[in-house]
C-alpha cells in the first residue's frame, strides 16, 4: 500500500477515446434535445457572424458620404445597419442563454444516470474491492469526478460547436472580403493549432494525476475523520495534520501542475492571434494605399478575425476542461469496469427450506495468489448444532465467516450446504438463509424501526417489538424522546457502541433463519448486559446451525463443536471438555485467560 506522502500520484490517462465514445453514449440518450440544441447553437452563430457585416456595411455609407461631400452621409442606412447589428446580436445572445440552460439540465440528468450506475456497480463488486480501496476515493469517483464530467457536458459540447462555426464562418467570410489579407494571418492558424495539440499531450497526464491526487486526499481524510477519538486519545494530532499536509500539498502540487500549464494556453494562442491581428493592420493600411480595399472591407475584415481568434482561445482552455473530464471519467469507467462478484452458475437452484447442514471439504484460501490464509480446512457442522471457531488474532477466523458467505469463494476445496455445494445455489438465496451478528456494527440514517427491520421486509411492529425485549433493549428505545420512531443519526452517532451492537442483535433475532454466525457478537456490551444478551443469544440460537467466533472462551463452552484455528490450520477440534483433556492449543488459550 502506498503511504500517505505518495498517494494517489500515479494514475495516468488508458484510454481517451475510449472515455470519450462512454460519455457521448450517456449524451445520446437525449440526442434529439441535443440536436435541437445544435441547431439553436448554430442559427445562433449565423446571427452572430452576421453582425460584422452590418457593421461593415454601416462603415462603408459613412466612407462613402464623406467622399461625396458633407451632410451625404446616408443616415438611414446606418440607422438600419445598427439596427440590424442589434437585432443579431440580441438573437444570438438570447438563444445563447436558452441553449445553456438546457444543456445544463441535460448534463445534470447525465450527472443522475452516471451516479445511478457507479452506486448500482458498487453494489455488485465483490468485498475485496472495498478491501483494496479506500472509502474516500470512491466517494471521490462518485462525487468529484461525476461532477467534472458533467459539468464539462454541460458546458463544453456547446462551446465547441459554437467555436467551430464561428472559426468557419469567420474564415469564410474573411475569404469572401479580401483573400490577400487572409494571406497575412496565414502563419499564424497554424502556429495557433500545433501549439494547442503540443499542450494537450502535455497537460492530460497532469489531469489525470490531478484526479487521483484528489481521491487519495479524501480517503486520507475518511479514514482520519472515522478515527478521530482514537487520533484524539493516542495525542496524534500533530502526527496526523503533518501527513495530511503532505498529501495535500501533494494534490495542490498536482493542481498547479496541471491548471498552472493548462492557464498559458489561452494567453499563448491570444498573443498568436495578437501577431496576426498586427499583420492584418499593416497589410491592411498597405491595400488601402494602394486602393484594394477600403474601410468596409478593412473594418469588417478586423472585426471577423477577432471572432476567428476569440474562439480559437476559447478552445484552448475548453481543450483543457475536456482533458480534465476525460481523466476523471477514466477513473470513473475503471470502476465501471471492474469484475463483479462471481456470477451464478447456470442453473443454479434457490436455496429453500435450508436445513442448515454445513460442511468444508479440503478448503484453501488466500486473499492474494501468493499468500494461502487457511490450508486444506475441514469441518462438519450438523444441522442445529452450534460450531465455534476460536484461535489468535489472525489465524483465520473471519476468513471462514467469509467464505460460509461467499464473500470470497475457495481456492482449493469445497464448501457444501444441505449436501450441494454452495456454488450450486444462488449467492442471494445462500446469503437470505444466513442471519450475522458482526463486531463492527451497522446501522443507518433511519429510525429505531427501520434499522431493526432491515432485514425483513414489511416486518410489523409487534414483531419489532418482540426482537428488541429479546435483545434487552426495549427499556432502552422506550426511554428516547420518540421511541422507536427516534431517528438515528449517521452510523449511529448519537447512540452508543453497545446500544448499536443490541439494534443489531434485535435484527437478527427478527431475521428468522435457520443458520447464524456471530462474530464477537457481545463484544461491545458490558458485563452485566452480556450476561442478559447472552440468554436472549440463547434462545435466538435454538434449532439453528450456529458459527460463533469468540475470544472470551467463556461464551463458547457449550458449543457442539469447537473448531481451534491457528496460522490457518485447524490444529485441534472437539468439544470444550475433550479439547481441555488433550491439554493442547486449546487449553493453553484458556488458561491464558482463566489462569
Amino acid at each position: 500500500m502506498p503511504g500517505p506522502g505518495d498517494r494517489g500520484g500515479r494514475a495516468k490517462p488508458r484510454d481517451a477515446r475510449g472515455a470519450l465514445r462512454r460519455i457521448l453514449q450517456y449524451l445520446m440518450k437525449y440526442r434529439w434535445w441535443v440536436l435541437l440544441f445544435l441547431v439553436c447553437t448554430f442559427l445562433s452563430n449565423i446571427g452572430n457572424l452576421l453582425g460584422p457585416q452590418f457593421a461593415g456595411e454601416a462603415i462603408g455609407a459613412v466612407e462613402a458620404g464623406y467622399k461625396l461631400g458633407p451632410g451625404q452621409v446616408d443616415i438611414d442606412l446606418v440607422g438600419r445597419c445598427a439596427v440590424l447589428m442589434l437585432i443579431c446580436y440580441a438573437g444570438s445572445s438570447v438563444m445563447n442563454f436558452l441553449v445553456s440552460v438546457g444543456m445544463m439540465r441535460v448534463g445534470r440528468r447525465v450527472a443522475r444516470n452516471m451516479r445511478r450506475d457507479v452506486f448500482n456497480k458498487l453494489m455488485a463488486l465483490p468485498v475485496g474491492y472495498f478491501d483494496r480501496n479506500q472509502a474516500g476515493d470512491i466517494i471521490s469517483r462518485v462525487s468529484y469526478d461525476v461532477d467534472v464530467v458533467c459539468t464539462s457536458l454541460s458546458t463544453d459540447v456547446i462551446q465547441i460547436v459554437t467555436s467551430t462555426v464561428t472559426v468557419a464562418g469567420s474564415f469564410v467570410m474573411m475569404c469572401v472580403i479580401s483573400p490577400p489579407l487572409v494571406l497575412c494571418m496565414a502563419a499564424t492558424i497554424p502556429a495557433s493549432i500545433l501549439f494547442t495539440r503540443y499542450m494537450g499531450k502535455k497537460t492530460r497526464p497532469l489531469y489525470a494525476k490531478r484526479s487521483a491526487a484528489y481521491g487519495a486526499m479524501n480517503g486520507f481524510a475518511e479514514e482520519m475523520f472515522t478515527g478521530q477519538r482514537t487520533i484524539l486519545a493516542y495525542a496524534q494530532e500533530d502526527r496526523v495534520c503533518g501527513d495530511f499536509s503532505r498529501i495535500n500539498r501533494a494534490a495542490a502540487e498536482a493542481y498547479r501542475d496541471a491548471d498552472g500549464l493548462g492557464m498559458t494556453m489561452g494567453p499563448t494562442v491570444g498573443m498568436i492571434s495578437n501577431f496576426g491581428l498586427a499583420a492584418i493592420g499593416t497589410g491592411g493600411s498597405i491595400l488601402y494605399m494602394l486602393g484594394v480595399v477600403g474601410l468596409k472591407q478593412i473594418s469588417s475584415f478586423v472585426l471577423y478575425s477577432r471572432k476567428f481568434s476569440g474562439p480559437i482561445n476559447e478552445i484552448s482552455n475548453i481543450i483543457n476542461e475536456i482533458f480534465s473530464a476525460l481523466a476523471a471519467s477514466e477513473r470513473v469507467f475503471r470502476l465501471l469496469d471492474e469484475p463483479e462478484e462471481v456470477k451464478d452458475i447456470y442453473g443454479a437452484a434457490e436455496l429453500e427450506s435450508c436445513r442448515g447442514h454445513v460442511r468444508a471439504e479440503g478448503v484453501s484460501f488466500g486473499y492474494e495468489p501468493d499468500r494461502t490464509i487457511l490450508h486444506s480446512l475441514n469441518f462438519e457442522a450438523k444441522p442445529g448444532r452450534t460450531v465455534a471457531i476460536v484461535g489468535p488474532t489472525g489465524a483465520g477466523k473471519t476468513t471462514i465467516i467469509n467464505l460460509l458467505m461467499r464473500f470470497y469463494d475457495p481456492d482449493r476445496g469445497c464448501i457444501y450446504v444441505d449436501g450441494a455445494e454452495n456454488r450450486a445455489y444462488t449467492m442471494d438465496s445462500l446469503r437470505r438463509n444466513y442471519a450475522m451478528v458482526l463486531q463492527e456494527t451497522w446501522v443507518f440514517r433511519g429510525t429505531i424501526f427501520d434499522n431493526i427491520a432491515y432485514g425483513k421486509e414489511n416486518a410489523s411492529m409487534d414483531e419489532v417489538v418482540r426482537a428488541a425485549k429479546a435483545a434487552r433493549i426495549h427499556s432502552y428505545i422506550m426511554r428516547l424522546p420518540q421511541g422507536y420512531n427516534t431517528v438515528i443519526s449517521e452510523d449511529g452517532g448519537n447512540i452508543s457502541k453497545g446500544q448499536k451492537q443490541l439494534l443489531t442483535i434485535a435484527r437478527a433475532m427478527l431475521y428468522d433463519t435457520n443458520m447464524l454466525i456471530l462474530d464477537e457478537a457481545t463484544s461491545n456490551v458490558d458485563t452485566n448486559t452480556e450476561r442478559q444478551v447472552q440468554k436472549a443469544i440463547r434462545s435466538l440460537m435454538a434449532g439453528k446451525t450456529c458459527f460463533v467466533i469468540a475470544h472470551r472462551l467463556s461464551t463458547i463452552q457449550n458449543a457442539d463443536h469447537i473448531l481451534v484455528v491457528d496460522h490457518g490450520d485447524v490444529v485441534e477440534q472437539g468439544t470444550h471438555e475433550e479439547l481441555m483433556v488433550q491439554k493442547g492449543f486449546y487449553y493453553k488459550l484458556y488458561a491464558s485467560q482463566f489462569g
